[in-house]
């Protein structure tokens, strides 16, 4: 997997959660992921495509830390995961992928982009568009976890 298509994605993870939702966090080992079971509670899943690769990024967040982020955001969230906080890791999941297609388009790679679709509830699964292995990276909080995870076709 090219680290050229990785660190725009996790770049523009950590700029969103920062000056949306003023939360820090921290980024932990990456790993390859082994199973479609989701590490969190609510998954933003986009495909992409481009003439170099294809492939899709999803964000995972633990329940505490996505209403933390809703919190961090407009002030206020509900107590669980609701059609509000869906709505919202949507969004950032929007908000990632255009940061980081910006960053992408400044070394050559152009990619377009699916609409951003979220997945609930407990033991929810993600199932990659491509067929490259899945590197899956925590994101620490004081809130709870985030995973972001990649897989690309080269």
């Amino acid at each position: 997997m090219n680290v050229d298509f990785i660190n725009p994605f996790l770049s523009s993870l950590l700029n969103v959660m920062t000056t949306m939702a003023h939360l820090e966090l921290t980024p932990m080992k990456p790993s390859l992921k082994k199973s479609n079971m989701a590490s969190g509670d609510v998954s933003g899943l986009i495909g992409m495509v481009s003439e170099q690769a294809k492939g899709s990024l999803s964000i995972t967040f633990e329940a505490s830390l996505a209403i933390a982020t809703m919190k961090g955001m407009v002030g206020e969230a509900p107590d669980e995961v609701n059609s509000e906080i869906t709505d919202l890791v949507g969004e950032i999941t929007n908000m990632v992928t255009g940061g980081a297609k910006r960053l992408l388009s400044e070394k050559g790679f152009e990619f377009d982009m699916a609409t951003p679709m979220v997945v609930s509830g407990e033991n929810h699964t993600i199932h990659h568009k491509a067929k490259g292995a899945v590197i899956i990276i925590p994101l620490n909080s004081k809130y709870g976890k985030a995973f972001i995870e990649f897989s690309f076709d080269g």
